[in-house]
């Protein structure tokens, strides 16, 4: 486990998996890239972290299983879950557009996935952090109020 802000990836497809993972391992450097072909083993990877901030990577339909039921499982851990989420999905049609706006998730990424597009998004997210990393270093002031939570 890294102390970075990691990426974890969520597809019952091990060749998507591969090739998600070596699209943003090319590039991502703030953290570990993780890959899972199991939506529970994922939940629970997710659930035994200490840090509970990450960006995921995951594919609308994992088996019997969602992404959003998947999501909705780790957010009590990971609150942020939703807005730092980026589904993939060989089909995206209306029921899913709608999925993803009612759950607050601003990526979907139709396969096959373009490495510019993946790109992106993963930095949109961690661009985020980055902001939010600088303010509490530029000012003590709010940094003592984020501490107090």
């Amino acid at each position: 486990m890294s102390d970075g802000l990691d990426v974890i990836i969520v597809d019952d497809d091990a060749n998507v998996c591969e090739v998600v993972s070596e699209i943003i391992s090319r590039f991502y450097t703030w953290g570990d890239v993780l890959a899972f072909t199991d939506a529970d083993e994922a939940k629970l990877y997710c659930l035994s972290r200490d840090i509970g901030v990450a960006i995921f990577v995951v594919d609308v339909f994992l088996g019997e299983k969602s992404a959003f039921y998947f999501l909705d499982a780790i957010a009590e851990k990971f609150p942020m879950a939703q807005e730092d989420a980026i589904i993939i999905t060989g089909n995206a049609n209306d029921d899913v557009v709608n999925m993803c706006i009612a759950s607050d998730i601003n990526y979907l990424l139709e396969k096959p996935i373009k490495p510019y597009a993946l790109q992106l998004a993963v930095r949109a997210i961690v661009t985020k952090y980055l902001k939010f990393a600088k303010k509490l270093l530029r000012d003590p002031a709010f940094s003592e109020s984020v501490s107090k939570f």
